[in-house]
């Protein structure tokens, strides 16, 4: 069924607020000795190559995105050179990569993140590439893709959105119900301990799946506005409204798997494809550890539950992946060619094939041969009031890697004494903010 995405409201930064200058970037990467790690192959000269620098280090995507690259040569007698590195890697040292010697074309995120670089200059308009593919996406993905000076600076490729993964087989055999408020919510969790299960399964050793967890709760409990003027900066994190969230956090955190700094996502997911565990809030990306297609028939997702009436399921975290034009690319004309088909619902449909875990971005997708699991995706975020990316992109990077990252370590491994963790965000996050 083909659901249009547009009406869809999304986070558009305040020019207060946006990310400009170097300052405060060192989260990003800045002063990394790094063009090692993530340069350029400079191969681009070639007119014939286009390099594209890519954070899509797992086999799933990796695989999927090299599908794409062959077809477009196929279509268009130009290679694509890719620079592959390990994805978290590729995030924190891309400050530093931009300002040096970068591949054409790079993979990146819409919302703040995509617009911190265009800002600064680091990437390359693409409104000529906007003038081909325009037709084939909705108004919030086109907003999504804009930077600060109403210019287009990206072109997505896949959407996904977060929920509570869970497996049928489990719920089948305990006679468990899908809870749609707090207290059903809270209820489960406890039954699914008595049933020696692990309620909620959690990793986050690398310091961003937490930062999804907040998001539900904080936009569940106080409402998509207040939730974007948190993330922009303009609403204090000792409100008493953050302090209700994680109150509400606190009491379903003794539910979550122990030990989830020292664990991955992947590691989480395994406790979910196992049986061992009953729930696990991630984005639909988590299907990728279910290698057995018998697994992946078994699993589904559920929304967060509704904490407040006033505020429903209206909001739904959907994160957006693709690609920007770096400053100076070496064959220009190449990447607009190759950001075209990136554009394009063929390129969309190839990925999909071999990464059935997320839904296209464009409206002109061929939709036909979704699983069950990517309708239901698609189905929740074209019906949500209100799309939010996620808070590393919903806000100032260097804000969310160097303060809440560590904060919400700190909380999940302690979470007493929040009245003094939440000062301490403030106070940094005044700081921060008034760089800009």
């Amino acid at each position: 069924m083909h659901l249009p995405l547009s009406g869809l409201s999304a986070p558009t930064p305040s020019r207060r607020t946006l990310l400009r200058g170097i300052g405060g970037a060192a989260a990003l990467g800045a002063g990394i000795p790094l063009l090692s790690a993530c340069g350029g192959s400079g191969s681009a000269a070639d007119p014939k190559t286009v390099t594209v620098g890519s954070n899509a280090s797992d086999a799933v995507p990796k695989k999927a995105f090299a599908d794409i690259y062959t077809a477009f040569k196929k279509q268009s007698g130009i290679a694509v050179d890719v620079n592959t590195k390990d994805h978290n890697t590729f995030q924190e040292q891309i400050n530093s990569y931009l300002q040096g010697t970068p591949d054409d074309v790079f993979n990146w995120f819409a919302g703040y993140r995509m617009q911190f670089f265009a800002a600064k200059k680091l990437a390359t308009p693409i409104d000529d590439v906007w003038k081909t593919i325009g037709g084939n996406f909705p108004d919030a993905m086109k907003a999504l893709s804009k930077g600060e000076d109403g210019k287009y600076y990206f072109v997505p490729l896949y959407t996904y959105p977060w929920a509570l993964f869970y497996r049928k087989s489990v719920f089948q055999q305990h006679g468990y119900e899908v809870p749609t408020t707090w207290s059903q919510f809270v209820a489960l969790c406890k039954q699914m301990k008595k049933d020696k299960l692990v309620p909620i399964a959690f990793g986050d050793k690398d310091a961003w799946p937490a930062l999804g967890t907040f998001d539900q709760i904080n936009f569940r409990t106080n409402g998509y506005d207040f939730h974007v003027e948190l993330m922009a900066g303009k609403a204090s994190w000792t409100d008493a409204k953050v302090r209700a969230t994680f109150d509400n956090w606190a009491e379903i955190l003794p539910y979550h798997q122990e030990g989830a700094v020292g664990r991955t996502w992947q590691d989480a997911a395994q406790t979910l494809a196992s049986k061992k565990a009953g729930m696990y809030l991630l984005g639909t990306f988590v299907g990728q550890q279910f290698t057995n297609e018998a697994d992946r028939e078994d699993l589904d997702f559920f929304a967060f539950p509704e904490i407040d009436s006033a505020f429903g399921q209206d909001t739904v975290e959907a994160p957006t992946d693709g690609f920007m034009l770096s400053k100076a690319p070496k064959n220009h004309a190449g990447a607009v060619k190759l950001l075209e088909y990136l554009g394009s619902p063929a390129a969309e449909q190839i990925y999909l094939k071999s990464d059935p875990n997320v839904v296209a971005a464009s409206t002109k997708a061929d939709t036909s041969s979704y699983s069950a699991l990517q309708k239901k995706a698609y189905e929740m975020i074209s019906g949500a009031k209100h799309l939010t990316q996620f808070m590393d992109r919903d806000s100032r990077p260097d804000f969310t890697s160097t303060v809440m990252q560590p904060a919400l370590q700190k909380f999940v491994r302690d979470p007493k004494g929040i009245d003094g963790l939440l000062s301490s965000i403030e106070r940094q996050k005044k700081t921060i903010f008034a760089s800009s």
